[in-house]
């Protein structure tokens, strides 16, 4: 039997205590399918004192991060601490440039630096692996890299985000805003105490950028990514939603054109007869398109202790066992650098929500601004309430250019009888 995969684990928070717990307790079965055993050897976090619910006792502990990575009798450093930059950063380059393999649940370090990361440790032989980067327990970067190989990816999709998910699927059942929903999700832990990176879609932008490079062998590209959370969503576009047969979700779409490589996350309508609306709580899931594979669904836990462990193991076992694939799923000197298509550029159908003032000539208006700016309208729904109140108008168009949905809205907030900003999420087809 070949000799033992010594780990070094960097951070001990809720992913990595269930790491460590997850070595011990299948200790057996991983020696099993590697043909070697994983055997910890050093641990590194904040707080040497902190009861962990897990077996640190025989592995070396260590104050610096950095100087673990560096040490002698570490083959793997599995790097949780979290960060796009500062000790987490430092980890992993110090890894690497110690020809150490390094496994990696940061998304955001892979957003920022991913090319970068990756030239260094395909430079100095040794893999970098982030299966727990993204969708959590869901094998999604495993399923690009190797078992959708032998397809061209055209489109990659979905629900990357399971705090907005969550969110999303108790305004609909309860017919609460945001605001109460979101305090429950945080007293529930769903939610950050600032649940911004969350909300506002950063996180999801973060994974999107990172399946995007995998999917299509492209240069991490973070930058492009066209963001916008779910803070404006209201009880009340979840409730005209769902009677125009769609639910609301917010979504990571990536998507090979021929103006380039495009990048989006924000909420999106998606008709209830799709796999993905019925994705619900905190649960996950991403759509793969390919050209022979046509359309491969991915659904599961993307957070959580065991969840995120399970990945981390995934990718332990595959260095354990030797096995070497490209980081990004081509050789980095390959990793295509295509251009960003812009969301000015994006085609599609749209939903607008406008808040008006109820008298004759409102929607002669808002419809001529639609005109002027060649957009066709699919339907209208008008709900009459006091006439000394704003009444909702909803219209959902049929596939124009962001551009000149930009302009169509520019005249109509102006209007004197629009009340509020225009609402407008877009249509998201299978």
């Amino acid at each position: 039997m070949s000799a033992p995969l010594n780990i070094a684990v960097a951070g001990l928070g809720t992913v990595g205590s269930g790491v460590v717990r997850l070595l011990a307790d299948n200790a057996e079965s991983l020696q099993r399918r590697c043909g070697r055993s994983l055997r910890l050897v050093a641990v590194s976090a904040r707080d040497r004192n902190r009861d962990r619910g897990a077996d640190l006792a025989g592995a070396r502990w260590f104050d610096d991060p950095v100087a673990m990575a560096r040490s002698k009798g570490v083959d793997v450093v599995v790097e949780l601490i979290g960060g796009a930059n500062g000790v987490a950063r430092a980890v992993v380059e110090a890894a690497i440039e110690s020809g150490r393999g390094v496994v990696t649940a940061n998304k955001a370090l892979l957003a920022h630096h991913g090319y970068e990361l990756a030239v260094a440790a395909e430079r100095k032989g040794v893999q970098l692996a982030f299966e727990a980067a993204v969708a959590g327990g869901i094998p999604i970067i495993k399923a690009l890299r190797e078992g959708l190989a032998g397809n061209r990816i055209s489109r990659v999709y979905g629900i990357l985000n399971g705090t907005c998910n969550y969110i999303l699927t108790e305004m609909r059942r309860s017919g609460r805003d945001f605001a109460d929903v979101l305090a429950e999700a945080q007293a529930k832990g769903y939610a950050e105490t600032d649940p911004s990176f969350d909300v506002d879609g950063v996180d999801a932008a973060h994974k999107l950028a990172v399946l995007a490079a995998v999917a299509f062998g492209a240069r991490v590209n973070f930058k492009s990514v066209h963001v916008e959370g779910i803070r404006h969503i209201s009880a009340l576009d979840i409730a005209f939603a769902d009677e125009l047969g769609f639910r609301i979700k917010l979504l990571g779409l990536a998507r090979r054109t021929p103006a380039g490589i495009e990048q989006r996350v924000h909420p999106c309508l998606v008709r209830l007869g799709t796999p993905i609306a019925h994705v619900e709580d905190v649960f996950n899931a991403v759509v793969a398109e390919g050209d022979f594979v046509g359309q491969a669904v991915f659904q599961g836990r993307g957070a959580g202790q065991g969840p995120t462990a399970s990945a981390v193991a995934s990718d332990l076992i595959d260095i354990a066992r030797g096995s070497r694939v490209p980081t990004f799923s081509v050789p980095a000197a390959a990793l295509d650098a295509a251009k960003p298509m812009p969301i000015t550029r994006h085609v599609g159908a749209y939903y607008i929500r406008l808040m008006v003032t109820d008298r004759p000539g409102v929607i002669a208006d808002v419809t001529a601004a639609f005109r002027d700016a060649s957009i066709s309208l699919e339907s209208m729904l008008q709900r009459s309430r006091d006439p000394k109140e704003a009444v909702p108008v909803v219209l959902v168009t049929h596939e124009t250019r962001e551009s000149s949905m930009r302009r169509a809205l520019a005249k109509i907030a102006a209007l004197d009888t629009v009340q509020e900003p225009p609402r407008v999420i877009r249509i998201e087809e299978p």
